[in-house]
């Protein structure tokens, strides 16, 4: 929860009708000393928590990542093995598709060699 201009504004002149005058910057002293106090605490609170828990915790799991990294490696291998497998055995028996014809492939089919001509062997000079 974040407080805003007008609520400090709002909050000054409650203090200031409250307390008075007179003893206004007393109290405003005191919490400015009592911040300070709250915020060296949490900051020592904070460090003695990373020293104590997290490091050791660091220090812990560092040979532990480093024994799991090659059975993570392994398995990876072993999913993309499964997966072939898996792949392989569920094509049997479905038809292959056709291979794609040459003009999808961008390939330009080989001419066809033309036909031979056969010379005309009726003999248009010599009627029967």
């Amino acid at each position: 929860m974040k407080i805003g201009t007008l609520e400090l504004v709002v909050i000054a002149i409650v203090a200031l009708l409250v307390i008075g005058p007179n003893k206004l910057p007393e109290y405003a002293k005191k919490l400015g000393q009592a911040m300070r106090e709250f915020k060296k605490a949490s900051d020592s609170l904070t460090k003695e928590i990373k020293e104590n828990i997290v490091e050791p915790l660091d220090e812990v799991q560092k040979p532990l990542k480093e024994a799991v990294a090659p059975i993570a490696e392994m398995e990876k291998e072993i999913k993309g093995s499964l997966k072939e497998v898996t792949d392989s055995v569920s094509s049997i028996g479905k038809p292959q598709k056709a291979a794609p014809k040459a003009e999808e492939a961008g390939q330009v089919p080989a001419e066809a060699p033309a036909p031979a001509q056969v010379p005309d062997t009726s003999d248009k000079e010599n009627p029967q």
